[in-house]
């Protein structure tokens, strides 16, 4: 994805669309949708009591936004940047791969409908957890997928998933857990994007690869919040 509009992204993405003739066929991918003025922000107000937050990368950020808002107690996604070392990048710039971000959704919920755990389980069920050079069509650092703890409870959690997954698969897990130092909103233009170009990221999902990729590894259990242990 690389953003060349002021105001509304112009992406071109590398993809790959599927095996043809014995090769791949590359798919460039370009947004002219307008955006959608309905796609009004939520009301992310929340006691504090119940209020949690948890920080994910997963490869393109656009598509890590719907399998968490359709969960109840899920009041708000957000995306943006983590990992890095330089303070509140542009888009330009951790796509670049210069700045040590990855694409990140941070995830506010309320504690008393929904746990960590289960965003831990729709998490692994939305990733490649073999691909730490990126996601799906989507390549370099920025893409990297990576658990962001933001607590030791967290962490915790995220190791004993990560060694659920682990007893799954023959293969290494290559998701990291680290600890977030800091999380920057992206721009506007990027939040909520599959709800304001629903047509330009339909097309870009499924030219990506994604879900394909996803039923690959995960069967029936892929973008769910399935138990991680293998049935």
């Amino acid at each position: 994805m690389d953003s060349t509009g002021p105001s509304l992204r112009s992406s071109w993405c590398l993809g790959v669309f599927g095996m043809l003739v014995g090769g791949l066929v590359l798919l460039g991918c370009t947004s002219s949708d307008a955006e959608d003025p309905s796609a009004a922000a939520p009301d992310t107000t929340l006691p504090a009591s119940v209020a949690d937050t948890a920080t994910f990368a997963g490869g393109c950020f656009w598509c890590m936004e719907p399998p968490y808002d359709k969960i109840d107690g899920v009041v708000a996604t957000t995306s943006g940047y983590a990992g890095g070392d330089v303070v509140d990048p542009s888009y330009e710039a951790v796509s670049s791969g210069t700045t040590g971000h990855a694409e990140v959704v941070q995830v506010i919920y309320d504690s008393t409908k929904v746990d960590y755990g289960r965003l831990l389980r729709v998490y692994w069920h939305n990733v490649d957890p073999f691909d730490d050079g990126g996601q799906f069509c989507d390549r370099g650092s920025s893409y990297r997928p990576v658990i962001f703890a933001h607590d030791a409870r967290q962490r915790r959690l995220a190791r004993q998933s990560k060694e659920t997954v682990a007893v799954r698969f023959d293969q290494p897990i290559a998701v990291p857990i680290q600890p977030l130092d800091a999380f920057y909103d992206a721009e506007q233009y990027h939040q909520n994007y599959y709800k304001k170009n629903p047509g330009h990221y339909k097309n870009y999902r499924r030219g990506c690869g994604r879900d394909a990729r996803l039923q690959e590894i995960w069967g029936d259990d892929a973008g769910t919040d399935a138990p991680l242990a293998a049935r």
